[in-house]
Formats: structure tokens, C-alpha cells, sequence
């Protein structure tokens, strides 16, 4: 089938490149020019594992190609509209110009018979609205909404081998059913879950996942803050918790918190959609777990100055980590880069590093420090702060690492790290929410 993909950023590319694996022919749209030309050339324009070599076959193939010209488009069947939804400048309300700028641009070059397929993250509502204007100015051509549910460093895994597909359709439209089921044949064949829907709980599906994930790590985050008042240990405590089936272990992780393109935005905007509707009290409680996520970056900043003795002011800290997690290059509301211009903005000597972050960084903010290496931003460092938790960071030897840098104290902001081993290597070792 020919597909094409409108929008080329992180969820486009991957989905485009996703795409032509499964054999299918596809076209990427994007206004970018550098970025399409660099997708051209077999390179995606960000850091995802395994996302390089991807594009690459694509390209060779034949398959894969992007492209600034909307009428590239013609011929195609689906058309995956995959472009972001940032949160709105003044306001926690999603911005759809984007989105309405594709469909618009789109409209044109539809015929009938053609499926308009959104994967953006949009507030509840977006569907319906689109499949209107659709309806009335490209007659017989339907829409769908197919969520995406991608993971940053593990976006093409989630993408070949999803642990579910929902598809968002208007009452009685099986053309859109079996459209998408043909699309997505192999992944089905595999046995993956599909659930037929319609367009408000398709679009729900994202939002409300996305909620749940905040939640969950923002209650840790808010037990840790309990645990540092009286001596009780977060991680052990979420060991015990985890245990029960009703809860599980995952996303209990204390620490810094969460960050990235997602997870901050989407409760923000679906909080704001919820006070739209009239029903803000429903979702009230997303401002409090919004809160306790960013108090997280306060009281790393916070520690920073009782392990300096009261300030941080002229002393040389090492930030390990930039990105909002590991195995990505994304600096999008990174608690870990906004820790390290607290720290610059109270006038310590910061020195950051990030495996494939600096480069972004350096980018968006120019005037903090930066190091290439973990050694080399810890050289003489009085403090060190694992921000981002890289493998080559939780592997460090506290012995060898330990000889570089002028004062022995650590502060372990995600809980990452043996604290047994580096305390018995003589360094002062702090972290959110352990003893």
C-alpha cells in the first residue's frame, strides 16, 4: 500500500520508517527542509536506537523517501497525520495549529475512498472536529484515529512490535477497519491486541495512559518525600509495594521524575481540556502530581547545598545526564537539564555531559558548560550529580572515578547506583528518598 506520512519529527520518522519495514511504500512530508534531507540521506535527525539503520533500509529499498511537497502525497491511500501537538505558549492548552495546518494543507490532494489517519496526541474532541472538516471539503474520504505509544529509546520496537493497536473509527466505517488492518497485517499475524473504537476513547487512550504513568511516579516521588522526613528507605519500600500485582514495580523508580515531550504536556492539556468541558474537578488532582514531579528538581538543588556546606555558590559540581532519559538525545522539559541551570543561575561552576545530548544542549543553552566525558566533568569537581541514569554512568568504578575529582561526594538523583559500593570507596553518597 502506499502511505503517507505527514510530519517528520520524532513520531513521524519513526512511524515512516516503521512503515516501509512492513513493506509498504512511503512517502514522508515535512516543511523542514535540512530534516528531509537529511532523512534522505539515510539519517534520522535525532538519537533513537537502532532508528539510523532503519531509515537506511528504507531509503535503499526504494520504499522509504521524504519530501517537502505535500503533492508527493498523491496517490497514496492513508495518510498519517504525525505532527506535534507542543503545549500552548501562556497557556497548558495543546496547540493544534500544527495538526490543522496538515489537514489543511492535506485537503487538496484527497480523493475519495482515501483514509486520513491521526496518531498526534490530541485533546478529546480533535477527531470528530477534523472528520467534519474532512467530510466537507474532501467528500469520501474518512477518517481515523490510531494513537501512538511510543517510548523514547525503544520507539522502533514499539512501533514493528506494539502491546496493542486502537483504532479510533466513526460509527459503522469498516473501510477504516480494513484499511488499517492492512496496514498493520504482519504485526497482527503476531498476535497483537486491536481494539475497534470510536474517536473519543480512541483519542482518551493516550491521554489517560500518559496520566496514569505521571501519577504512579509522582506518588513514589511523593513517598520518597515522606521517607527523607523519617529515615525510611523509598527503594526498599517500593520493592514491598511492588510485589502486589495490583501495583507492580514498574514506574516506581524514585528520583528526579519525569520529563520529555510527553508526559509533562499531555496532563498539562489533558487538564485543560477537562476545565473545557466543564469538569475540571475530574482531573484536579493532575496539578498536584505536576507539582510533586518538579519539587523533585528543587530538592536535588536543595541537597546540592547541604553537601556544600550551606551554598553552592563558586563550587565545582559535574552533572552527569542532560536528556530527560536515557538512550535519547531529547532535552524537552529535562529535569536534569533544568538542575543544571538552577545550579548555574546560583552561581556554581557547573560542567555538564550527556552520551547525545550535548550537542542540543549546547544548542538551546549556550552559556552552561559542557564536557565530552564523565571524567572529564568530574575532574576537580567538589560535587558530582548522576541526572540521567546511561548504563556508562551506572557502571562507573567509584575507586577510579573516585581519583579524578577534588572532593568524593555524590548525589544519585534517579537512585540508580550501589550505594554500598560507592560509600565503601569514600565518597559521601546522597540520594532522593534513601537514607
Amino acid at each position: 500500500m502506499k502511505i503517507s506520512v505527514i510530519g517528520c519529527g520524532y513520531l513521524g520518522a519513526v512511524h515512516a520508517a516503521a512503515m516501509a519495514e512492513l513493506g509498504h511504500d512511503v512517502v514522508g512530508v515535512d516543511v523542514d527542509e535540512s530534516k528531509v534531507e537529511m532523512l534522505n540521506s539515510g539519517r534520522a535527525p535525532f538519537f533513537e536506537p537502532d532508528l539510523n539503520d532503519l531509515v537506511a533500509s528504507g531509503i535503499a529499498s526504494g520504499r522509504l523517501r521524504f519530501t517537502t511537497e505535500m503533492a508527493d502525497v498523491e496517490g497514496a491511500r492513508l495518510h498519517f497525520i504525525t505532527v506535534g501537538t507542543p503545549q500552548r505558549e501562556g497557556s497548558d492548552s495543546a496547540d493544534m495549529r500544527f495538526v490543522d495546518a496538515s489537514i489543511e494543507a492535506l485537503v487538496p490532494w484527497l480523493h475519495p475512498g482515501d483514509l486520513v489517519v491521526g496518531k498526534s496526541t490530541v485533546p478529546v474532541g480533535t477527531a470528530a472536529r477534523l472528520a467534519a472538516l474532512v467530510a466537507k471539503s474532501a467528500p469520501g474520504t474518512n477518517v481515523a484515529w490510531n494513537p501512538e505509544f511510543l517510548r523514547e529509546g525503544f520507539a522502533v520496537k514499539d512501533t514493528l512490535a506494539p502491546d496493542r493497536l486502537v483504532y479510533g473509527i466513526a460509527s459503522g466505517d469498516e473501510t477504516a477497519t480494513t484499511l488499517l488492518d492492512e496496514v498493520y497485517a504482519s504485526i497482527l499475524a503476531a498476535g497483537t491486541p486491536r481494539i475497534v473504537t470510536d474517536f473519543a476513547t480512541a483519542e482518551l487512550v493516550k491521554v489517560s495512559a500518559n496520566a496514569f504513568l505521571a501519577t504512579k511516579i509522582s506518588f513514589i516521588n511523593a513517598m520518597a518525600e515522606i521517607a527523607e522526613a523519617t529515615g525510611a528507605d523509598v527503594t526498599q519500600l517500593a520493592d514491598a509495594i511492588g510485589h502486589d500485582v495490583r501495583i507492580g514495580r514498574r514506574f516506581l523508580n524514585a528520583g528526579v521524575g519525569f520529563g520529555g515531550g510527553c508526559l509533562p504536556k499531555d496532563i498539562r492539556a489533558f487538564r485543560a481540556r477537562a476545565e473545557e468541558l466543564g469538569i475540571g474537578e475530574s482531573l484536579a488532582f493532575l496539578r498536584e502530581v505536576d507539582s510533586i514531579n518538579l519539587r523533585r528538581r528543587e530538592r536535588v538543588v536543595e541537597l546540592a547545598a547541604q553537601v556544600l556546606g550551606g551554598s553552592v555558590a563558586g563550587k565545582r559540581i559535574a552533572v552527569l545526564g542532560l536528556a530527560f532519559k536515557p538512550d535519547s538525545d531529547d532535552i524537552r522539559d529535562s529535569p536534569a537539564l533544568d538542575i543544571a541551570n538552577r545550579l548555574a543561575a546560583l552561581h556554581a561552576v557547573v560542567v555538564s555531559t550527556d552520551p547525545e545530548a550535548i550537542e542540543n544542549a549546547t544548542r538551546n543553552y549556550p552559556d552552561l558548560s559542557y564536557a565530552r566525558s564523565a571524567e572529564e566533568a568530574a575532574k576537580g569537581s567538589e560535587l558530582v550529580i548522576l541526572l540521567t541514569e546511561w548504563k556508562d554512568y551506572r557502571e562507573l568504578d567509584p575507586v577510579a572515578f573516585g581519583s579524578i575529582v577534588a572532593d568524593r561526594a555524590i548525589i544519585d538523583g534517579r537512585n540508580c547506583l550501589d550505594s554500598v559500593r560507592w560509600r565503601e570507596a569514600g565518597w559521601e553518597y546522597r540520594s532522593l528518598g534513601r537514607p
